[in-house]
């Protein structure tokens, strides 16, 4: 655990460092906000920052944000600033810790920082099968691809082959190509030097770099730009990185975790993805099946969910009625455990009584629930009869996006196409005059 304290902590520096160095963590100090900021942007593996409350809390996180760099933070102060804890909350500190400092809080801090939230749970033998794959490549040094629908869990397997390999005492970095801008994934990547370009401050570590030694998730690199492919393509093959502006590149030793939503091997017959690029990421697949072909998860991952939640707002663990846990076997899922997570979530705040009712089972789309065939009715497929496959395609997809309510790449997941393909058949059924769903 590599811990950051930031402030004077009211002269409990010394007190609070001795006690985050017995539970085992390296403790880096800063004075204030700038000086902290210079030591994150280094690419020290901080993990946890202790920030004294009476400095600008709100200023601090905000210029995390703003920079993209994703550490835990805690405000520490004496027991009586109850304003300024609440303040520091509010601004988006993780936990206050009242000072002087408790061996047993800052500890069980330290803990919580470490073990995050990342337990894999699952109790379906599709599951079980991912995962024995997973922990048998994850000790070698091989780039790997993980294939799966959005929200099907791919930063979790990530972490859990990090965890399981060489690597794991060394850091894991995550960047997801698709929330960043094309114009700042570059600097993202690959850090810049002070003065580069306009509003380049001080120089920044990027996560190639940081991660150097441990593992780089790169998710959802489907959307990553084609010229920035060219020099994760360097980078892989020549184990180096050129900061933006630089004068000399850089050796790094990091292993590559992918993973995409979409069909890589269509992106490349399409252009948008590059050949060598997709050889070099795609030397382990691992495809993880959508929640609704797992079934044995879903009663599992639903139980966890409501502990997680009736313990994060502090109301009495309930059970699952049968009914409740029916209604959930019979949906499809189509955003997957992310969707699962948050009915779940909104569960435990909506039910009424001693179980969790079906009544609290909030589903998001009704056209998903599995309407099973009564004993005895045969499911036919005359209604195709007559029909060209051109028509049952069209309406195949476009019920599909009905279904997804106009989110184009569930769509496209559920349809097993690529996005590109898909927009060209919706574009072309505008042109003839069909009516196609506002998109997403």
């Amino acid at each position: 655990m590599e811990l950051l304290i930031v402030g004077t902590l009211e002269g409990q520096i010394g007190a609070a460092s001795k006690i985050a160095l017995a539970q085992g963590g390296h403790v880096s100090l800063a004075d204030d906000i700038e000086p902290a900021m210079d030591i994150l942007r280094s690419g020290k593996a901080i993990e946890l920052v202790m920030i004294d409350v009476k400095l600008d809390v709100y200023k601090f996180i905000q210029q995390l944000e703003n920079e993209r760099i994703n550490v835990l933070v805690v405000a520490c102060g004496v027991a009586n600033d109850t304003s300024l804890a609440v303040k520091a909350i509010k601004a988006g500190a993780k936990e206050y810790i009242p000072l002087p400092p408790d061996a047993e809080l800052i500890g069980a801090v330290l803990a919580a920082a470490t073990r995050e939230n990342h337990a894999l749970i699952y109790g379906d033998k599709k599951t079980e099968a991912v995962l024995k794959m997973a922990k048998q490549v994850a000790p070698s040094e091989a780039n790997i691809l993980l294939t799966g629908e959005s929200g099907t869990g791919k930063e979790i397997f990530s972490r859990f082959i990090h965890d399981n390999s060489k690597r794991a005492n060394k850091k894991f970095v995550a960047v997801n190509c698709a929330a960043i801008p094309e114009t700042l994934l570059e600097s993202e990547l690959f850090g810049y030097e002070k003065g580069a370009f306009t509003g380049a401050v001080a120089r920044r570590i990027g996560k190639f770099e940081e991660a150097s030694d441990g593992t780089l998730l790169l998710d959802e690199i489907s959307e990553m730009d084609i010229k920035i492919q060219s020099k994760l393509l360097r980078a892989i093959q020549e184990k180096e990185i050129d900061r933006i502006g630089g004068k000399a590149p850089i050796k790094v030793n990091t292993r590559i975790i992918a993973t995409s939503n979409r069909n890589l091997a269509e992106a490349v017959k399409n252009g948008t993805f590059r050949q060598d690029l997709y050889y070099r990421l795609n030397v382990v697949n691992i495809n993880i099946p959508p929640l609704r072909e797992r079934s044995g998860d879903i009663k599992v991952l639903a139980k966890h969910f409501a502990k997680k939640y009736s313990e994060l707002n502090e109301i009495p663990l309930k059970p699952l009625s049968t009914a409740a846990e029916a209604k959930l076997e019979n949906y499809l899922w189509p955003g997957n455990v992310r969707e699962l997570e948050n009915t779940m979530h909104r569960a435990v705040l909506m039910s009424i009584g001693d179980e969790i009712d079906e009544n609290a089972i909030i589903l998001n789309d009704p056209d998903s629930v599995i309407n099973k065939p009564e004993v005895g009715e045969v499911m036919s497929g005359g209604e195709f009869i007559g029909r060209t496959v051109a028509n049952v395609e069209r309406d195949l997809i476009i019920d599909t996006l009905k279904h997804t309510l106009g989110n184009r790449t569930t769509a496209a997941n559920i349809l097993g196409i690529s996005i590109r393909t898909l927009r060209n058949k919706l574009k072309q059924y505008e042109e003839e005059g069909f009516s196609v769903p506002a998109g997403k």
